[in-house]
């Protein structure tokens, strides 16, 4: 579990394909790593491998480089990081699983006052989780839903501190980042899924009567 605060940017120095996956080493400033813990790496939850002074060793799985934009990294490619979270940690940002639901892809960004726009076409699957003010991990970082301004778009508004201290300062149209929705919603939404199902033929009904 994370929170979508991140606390180091990483640099990948090199991405390679052994039996664990599409394995990458990243340059990061950790000092404190053991092998087998968790660590997200753009928001997705990987395994640490190997560790040493500056750097760690991961591998995504064809499950993982499916759904995600990992498979995209490559070597100079600048991640954000984050350990994973302890029980009595401040959990500052939102509850964050580090399962990427969908991959959603920028189309604006404009400066506005002093917080820059980001409106992201996501993915149905995701778009259908989203409200208001909401909670979205986007790369990682915990962000509050500024505004649904057209089905499936999401608009995030970014402060100075977070895109200097993430790679969402780097975003450009076209790019591709990875989503992961609040794990409330999703609950609630397969809690109310079946309800909705039963009463889909009896609004139908109604409407042609």
């Amino acid at each position: 579990m994370f929170t979508g605060l991140i606390d180091d940017v990483g640099t990948v120095t090199r991405v390679s394909d052994s039996p664990a996956g599409r394995e990458l080493r990243v340059a990061c400033g950790y000092d404190s790593l053991v092998a087998g813990e968790s660590i997200a790496v753009n928001g997705a939850c990987l395994t640490v491998i190997e560790h040493g002074p500056g750097f760690f060793t991961c591998a995504a799985v064809q499950t993982t480089l499916g759904r995600t934009t990992i498979g995209e990294l490559a070597e100079g490619a600048r991640v954000n990081l984050e350990r994973a979270m302890r029980l009595g940690d401040r959990l500052g940002g939102h509850l964050v699983q580090g399962h990427v639901d969908g991959v959603g892809v920028v189309r604006s960004v404009a400066q506005a006052g002093d917080a820059r726009l980001v409106d992201v076409e996501a993915p149905e699957a995701v778009a259908a989780l989203l409200v208001p003010h909401g909670s979205i991990a986007v790369d990682g970082v915990s962000l509050t839903v500024n505004a649904l301004p057209a089905p499936g778009v999401v608009q995030l508004s970014l402060i100075a501190f977070t895109l200097a201290h993430t790679t969402l300062g780097a975003l450009r149209a076209g790019d591709r980042v990875q989503l992961e929705a609040d794990v409330v919603g999703k609950f609630v939404r397969r809690l109310v899924d079946p309800y909705l199902a039963a009463a889909a033929p009896a609004v139908a009904g109604a409407m042609l009567t």
